[in-house]
């Protein structure tokens, strides 16, 4: 009865903000629109083995999210809820995972599994990336999926673990390629450091992990052969090859320096890395920093993070599939610490509080540096940033009866302020990160067989949510003028860094794009851009 009351109040935690969040906004340009666009290719294509992108092979990512955005489409038919609703499916099954996975490294602490339930989906990162149209949460999910089949191998002898890792390896491919390897090839190896070593020698671990990992490879090569044969040598190429070995030698540049994770972490983990009760926890002498789950948490941060760290390209959402670990470790490590219960809320109060008044700020801010930040955060309202600072104020105040009880008063608080905070921030921005109106007015003109071009490399940014049928012509500056010439009723799709610029010109149709703005120009409003311009 309370694992069954637990899992419906994160039931209840998950879909509130999800409903919020597919609420709140539309697809992120650039990269949301992309992948939505790549979905709508593979359906209107019907070509389910090669994606594709402006008629070209789209070899950057593998096909298993495209996949399920287009069997849901086939069940629930053409709409942009399911896309962003797949992420959010993975985000849930990996919490649940990692309620497994606690249960396996502290079994006598059953009150551990919840807890980092609690702490996992109320997390910053995980909230904002839960409703996200990215491969991230799919990866975590298969990591976790490895992580769990290698303690099933290990604790319970059984073969059904060695499944799950092969399985995990197989799906973690067709997610995002190779990445699932350095997620979970490094932690299976050092099994003979956090494990004992009795049960873990070639025979019983190595020589499955060996299998394992071979039927996983096997699982996704069943995609990667014909996709390739019938994608072309360039195709073949990238994905063989391209999106391994090259990206990864060409991302040693370190145009991130190699620290760049470290600050951010505690943003990362928001509200969690700021709980006085992990602090003491884990300076606490008398808790066993060598106990096999705390060493089996740290053999599968450590190796990731370094690789990471290592590699210049480095974005927020890589480290998604190292929040379970983390979550697990701060859940130890406030098992055995939960005294003075208030004064250790107070830091998560005191940042709510902080983020409160930055809210109240920013606008008076953006209305002083207009040239330096956005200027749609002079909309914010204020009332944001009251609710922020009453929400830190309410959750110190409140009756701290045990350490579940805490766990789920900041979890709730946590997912309250966030979620509002991406709604209020969703819509101060207008449309600045909303592309629903102009690919609308694309889907018109296409209606109408005007055609379309685009000046500049195109993500295809606009074709799904215009549902167009076909990507816009992408052209260099210097080929504008020459497919004018040969489509006088066409129109031109160019961006401009600023309304002051945009004011010179009359055009079509205008709206801010990000921290820009984007216009469609006819042939003469083109022409009397480039005689002011000139």
């Amino acid at each position: 009865m309370f694992a069954q009351k637990n899992n419906i109040q994160i039931v209840g935690l998950w879909l509130f903000f999800v409903v919020f969040g597919l609420a709140s906004r539309s697809y992120f340009p650039i990269d949301e629109t992309r992948y939505a666009t790549v979905a709508w290719n593979m359906w209107l294509s019907g070509d389910y083995l090669v994606p594709s992108l402006n008629g070209i092979a789209y070899s950057h990512k593998p096909p298993l999210l495209f996949w399920l955005i287009n069997l849901g489409w086939k069940v629930f038919g053409i709409n942009d809820w399911w896309p962003r609703l797949v992420p959010s499916f993975f985000a849930l099954g990996s919490v649940f995972i990692t309620q497994k996975i606690a249960s396996l490294l502290w079994p006598n602490q059953t009150k551990i599994a919840f807890n980092a339930s609690l702490i996992l989906i109320s997390s910053s990162v995980w909230i904002i990336y839960s409703t996200t149209l990215m491969f991230d949460m799919l990866v975590t999910f298969f990591t976790l999926l490895g992580v769990w089949g290698l303690l099933i191998s290990y604790h319970l002898q059984n073969r059904k673990g060695w499944l799950l890792f092969g399985l995990a390896i197989g799906g973690g491919m067709l997610a995002k390629g190779p990445t699932i390897i350095l997620q979970l090839l490094p932690l299976a190896l050092l099994g003979a450091w956090w494990g004992k070593s009795h049960l873990i020698s070639a025979k019983n671990w190595y020589l499955p992990l060996v299998y394992a990992f071979t039927g996983g490879l096997i699982i996704s090569l069943s995609w990667a052969i014909p996709a390739g044969i019938n994608g072309g040598s360039d195709y073949m190429y990238a994905i063989f090859w391209g999106q391994s070995v090259d990206r990864i030698a060409g991302s040693f540049a370190h145009d991130r320096p190699i620290w760049w994770y470290v600050p951010i972490l505690p943003a990362l983990l928001f509200p969690w890395s700021f709980w006085g009760a992990f602090w003491q926890g884990l300076f606490n002498k008398k808790l066993i920093y060598k106990e096999s789950g705390v060493c089996f948490c740290i053999a599968w941060i450590l190796p990731v993070f370094v690789v990471f760290s290592l590699i210049s390209g480095k974005q927020v959402h890589y480290l998604l599939s190292l929040l379970p670990a983390f979550a697990l470790l701060i859940a130890r490590y406030t098992e055995n610490s939960f005294s003075n219960r208030r004064l250790y809320i107070a830091p998560i109060s005191a940042a709510m509080m902080l983020i409160g008044v930055m809210l109240l700020y920013l606008p008076h801010y953006a209305s002083m540096h207009t040239l330096k930040v956005a200027t749609w955060l002079q909309a914010l309202p204020d009332w944001m940033g009251y609710l922020s600072i009453l929400l830190g104020i309410i959750l110190y105040l409140l009756p701290k009866q045990n350490l579940t009880r805490t766990t789920s008063q900041i979890a709730f608080f946590s997912i309250t302020l966030i979620t509002f905070a991406l709604y209020v921030l969703m819509h101060a921005s207008g449309n600045a990160y909303d592309v629903r109106p102009i690919s609308m007015q694309l889907h018109l003109l296409e209606s109408k067989h005007i055609p379309l071009a685009h000046a500049g490399k195109y993500p295809g940014t606009f074709n799904f949510l215009g549902r167009l049928k076909q990507s816009p012509t992408i052209l260099k500056t210097e080929e504008v003028g020459v497919w004018f010439a040969a489509h006088p009723q066409g129109r031109l799709i160019k961006y401009f860094e600023n309304s002051e610029e945009l004011s010179k010109y009359k055009v079509e149709y205008q709206q801010a794009f990000k921290g820009d703005f984007v216009a469609i120009l006819t042939y003469q409003q083109w022409l009397e851009h480039l005689k002011l311009s000139r």
